[in-house]
C-alpha cells in the first residue's frame, strides 16, 4: 500500500485527507483535521496541495462564510476508487493475524482513544 502511495506521489496525510473525503464525502477543514489529527495550518497546507493537483475542491457554505467544505472531485474520487481497494487488502491483512477477542479488545481501544481526542 504504502509503494501505490508513493507511486501516486501522495503524503501519508495527503492520503489520509482523501480517505475521509472519500468515505465520509463533503467535510469541512476542521472535520478532517480532526479525523486524522492534524493542526489547521497543516490542514490548509495539504488542501492547498490537494487541490492544486486537482484532487480536491474548496467551497464557501452558504450559511456561513466562516466555514469551508471540502469535497473530492472526479479526478480524486478516481485516485481514490484505484487506491482504496489495495489499501483494504492491507488492513484486511494486518487486522487478519488477531484472534476475535483480540479484535473486540482493539476496537475497545480505539473507541476509547477517539473519545479522548474529540474532548
Amino acid at each position: 500500500m504504502r509503494l501505490e502511495i508513493i507511486k501516486k506521489n501522495l503524503s501519508i496525510t495527503e492520503f489520509s485527507v482523501l480517505e475521509v473525503l472519500y468515505n465520509k464525502g463533503k467535510q469541512t477543514i476542521q472535520l478532517i483535521g480532526n479525523s486524522i489529527l492534524i493542526s489547521s495550518g497543516s490542514m490548509t497546507y495539504v488542501i492547498d496541495k490537494l487541490e492544486q493537483r486537482g484532487l480536491l475542491n474548496r467551497s464557501a457554505c452558504p450559511d456561513d462564510r466562516r466555514v469551508i467544505h471540502v469535497t473530492l472531485t472526479d479526478e480524486g474520487i478516481d485516485l481514490m476508487k484505484e487506491i482504496m481497494p489495495k489499501h483494504q487488502e492491507l488492513v484486511d491483512y494486518m487486522l487478519g493475524s488477531l484472534n476475535d477477542d483480540e479484535a473486540e479488545i482493539m476496537v475497545k481501544l480505539l473507541k476509547k482513544i477517539s473519545k479522548r481526542v474529540k474532548s
